[in-house]
């Protein structure tokens, strides 16, 4: 990674210190290497990506909540759910008995044929019954206010014409290693590219390597992304260098585990993904040693015992950010991309 000169901000003085006035706001809520992150608009408006997992006493519920509350949200306008996993939609049924949702969005029936997820499709189900509910489809927007959302996979398709912007020869296809076709419902995520202005944000779930190649080769359809929501938390089933390099993310954020994702190979993909700033993850990846984690001030939580520290962005929309770690009160800030 390389170094940048930047600012360093105390968070409760990112308005005044930085200019910044009606931000953008992500919280990337630690459901113990699931995935639950929240976006809340200047306009007020929420999209929730998944909803961490089910069975712990509220505990994935009760932090998304926390989060909304922070963030003066009284309700999520939209929850999206990329795929049918335990760590992805498990949390949705205690969670709506948490805060109100207004719709549901996802990507049409269940694809993987086993019992626990089949079980937990069903339980989803119960669980949205009577809500509003929108079916994902590639190149389809997200009628959010306050950032554009387009959706560029779901239910194993992808887009099939670039994103404006979008489209170039993508070197980083030449060589990359093939691997088996994902019979599983991380295939079938619902991925989407996020604009706010000069920044974009690419988050693709659990999308698997095979599906990244048809989104990423031979041309680039994404572009490139300031902001990557590192996919399948790290794991070294997703992340091809196609992929990562291709986007050349400035900031990469792992919504890990200390013991599921981050990778030792994916993260080295990521860290060597060129223009790359920073890594930061929210935990501390056993299996990656010193070696392979991102230095200690920019992990959320760094011991076993399950703390639940989150990591927070918060952008302007010049390209602008500021990366916010709760455990130790870091605030780094990143200026505009060119």
């Amino acid at each position: 990674m390389r170094a940048a000169p930047v600012a360093f901000c105390a968070l409760y003085f990112a308005s005044a210190v930085c200019g910044w006035t009606k931000p953008l706001e992500i919280f990337f809520v630690d459901v113990e290497g699931g995935q639950a992150t929240l976006f809340v608009t200047p306009a007020g408006q929420s999209l929730l990506v998944d909803t961490g997992w089910g069975y712990n006493a509220y505990r994935d519920a009760n932090r998304i909540a926390t989060a909304a509350k922070q963030a003066h949200v009284k309700k999520i306008d939209y929850v999206l759910i990329t795929h049918y996993h335990a760590d992805h939609v498990g949390g949705v049924a205690q969670l709506v008995k948490k805060i109100p949702v207004d719709t549901f969005i996802d990507h049409g029936p269940n694809r993987e044929d086993t019992n626990s997820v089949n079980h937990l499709y069903s339980e989803y189900q119960a669980a949205i019954a009577g809500a509003n509910h929108v079916l994902a489809k590639p190149g389809d927007p997200v009628p959010i206010k306050g950032m554009d959302v387009v959706l560029v996979s779901a239910d194993g398709k992808v887009i099939g014409q670039p994103l404006a912007s979008a489209g170039q020869a993508n070197e980083a296809c030449s060589g990359v290693e093939q691997k088996a076709t994902d019979p599983t419902e991380n295939a079938r995520s619902v991925g989407m590219v996020i604009t706010f202005g000069r920044l974009r944000i690419v988050d693709l779930g659990d999308l698997t390597w095979q599906k990244e190649l048809e989104l990423m080769c031979p041309e680039n359809k994404l572009g490139r992304a300031d902001l990557l929501v590192v996919s399948h938390h790290g794991s070294d089933q997703s992340n091809s260098p196609a992929l990562v390099h291709a986007l050349r993310p400035r900031v990469a954020i792992f919504d890990n585990g200390s013991k599921k994702g981050a990778s030792p190979t994916a993260w080295d993909i990521v860290r060597l993904s060129p223009g790359l700033q920073d890594i930061w993850q929210l935990h501390f990846a056993d299996a990656g040693g010193k070696e392979h984690n991102a230095a200690d001030p920019f992990i959320a939580n760094i011991e076993e015992a399950d703390t639940g520290y989150y990591l927070k962005v918060t952008a302007e929309e010049d390209g602008s950010f500021i990366v916010y770690n709760a455990r130790n009160k870091l605030a780094k800030q990143y200026s505009a991309g060119q």
